[in-house]
């Protein structure tokens, strides 16, 4: 099949090819969660296989094998082997990078078609990037079933129901994160009331030396805490988030730090009146290693029309391998 310019096809792959590494990159480092997840190395490809499993840990009180004892009594050697793993199905995304013969036409100079390309490469990328950072905040359910299960499932306002990777919330306690909704504790949100609601929420998600290290707000959230240190601008983050280039503050306590950042303002995505407190330690990014920000499948051109078209495409998905250790605060 004949092109108007037989330099597009290698042109174009080949320039998708040579930025999916920096898209990639690109991803995170605009995203405050991806950013963690990275900077923690939970940013994690897999190479294949049906779907993705976290393998975790728990604890089955009718297995537990562990006790006192004295002298001669006998001990228990119960089998206690409570190992298992969260499944998650791998979610698939595109864009599509277009050109049409007149427009190859009309730019053939080298440069000018080079510059139009690149134009266009870089539309795809921003509306792949903005899509799944949207759906990051999702519960997979959206564009019936095919988006990332994203912070609305892995940190449920309704944590003792449904099913999240494969596990009935319901029946496992341990599957279930932490949910405080100021509206049923009669608290209004506000400068007042914000810390003493943070403090709500992340006290229960402390084990040991596991706290999280991640809250993301959305405006209404993240304006009560400024608000509420705004006597104290030490507590500004200079070297963290911050320092990454996010809206970014830090919380004190429950023997830790984490940083807060701002997901709402222009083009924010977090839902409003939302804060997820994130222990990214049990958080993680899964893109499939041979689909993360690359050009998919060969060069497309319809049987009735002068044109190109050439895809990025990304597969994977957001995945966790300890629920009880997230928390969310809504109203």
């Amino acid at each position: 099949m004949a092109f108007a310019n037989t330099a597009v096809s290698d042109l174009i792959a080949t320039t998708i090819e040579q930025r999916s590494k920096t898209l990639a990159d690109n991803l995170t480092d605009n995203n405050a969660l991806l950013l963690k997840l990275k900077q923690r190395g939970n940013s994690r490809p897999f190479s294949g296989g049906r779907i993705i499993y976290e393998e975790l840990m728990y604890e089955d009180s009718a297995t537990v094998n562990a006790n006192s004892y004295s002298g001669y009594e006998l001990l228990n050697i119960g089998v206690n082997s409570p190992i298992s793993a969260a499944q998650f199905d791998i979610k698939q995304y595109s864009a599509a990078v277009t050109m049409s013969g007149l427009e190859m036409l009309q730019n053939a100079g080298e440069e000018a078609f080079i510059d139009l390309m690149e134009s266009r490469i870089k539309i795809a990328e921003a509306n792949l990037m903005n899509r799944i950072a949207a759906d990051l905040y999702g519960d997979g359910t959206g564009n019936a079933g095919k988006n990332i299960t994203g912070l609305q499932a892995a940190i449920s306002a309704t944590p003792s129901s449904g099913t999240y990777g494969g596990i009935d919330r319901a029946t496992w306690a341990f599957w279930r994160n932490v949910a405080v909704d100021a509206s049923t504790l009669s608290i209004t949100p506000s400068s007042t009331t914000i810390q003493g609601l943070m403090n709500r929420v992340i006290v229960q998600q402390v084990r040991g030396t596991d706290r999280p290290d991640l809250i993301v707000f959305d405006s209404n959230f993240y304006r009560h805490y400024l608000e509420s240190l705004q006597a104290n601008q030490r507590f500004m983050d200079e070297k963290g988030s911050a320092g990454a280039g996010f809206t970014s503050l830090k919380y004190y306590g429950a023997g830790g730090s984490c940083d807060v950042v701002l997901d709402g303002g222009i083009g924010g995505n977090c839902p409003t009146d939302t804060g997820y407190f994130i222990n990214t330690k049990y958080l993680h990014w899964r893109p499939h290693s041979a689909r993360n920000f690359v050009a998919i499948g060969g060069d497309r051109q319809s049987v009735n029309q002068d044109a190109v078209v050439r895809h990025i495409g990304w597969a994977g998905n957001l995945t966790c391998s300890g629920a009880q250790f997230q928390g969310v605060l809504t109203n």
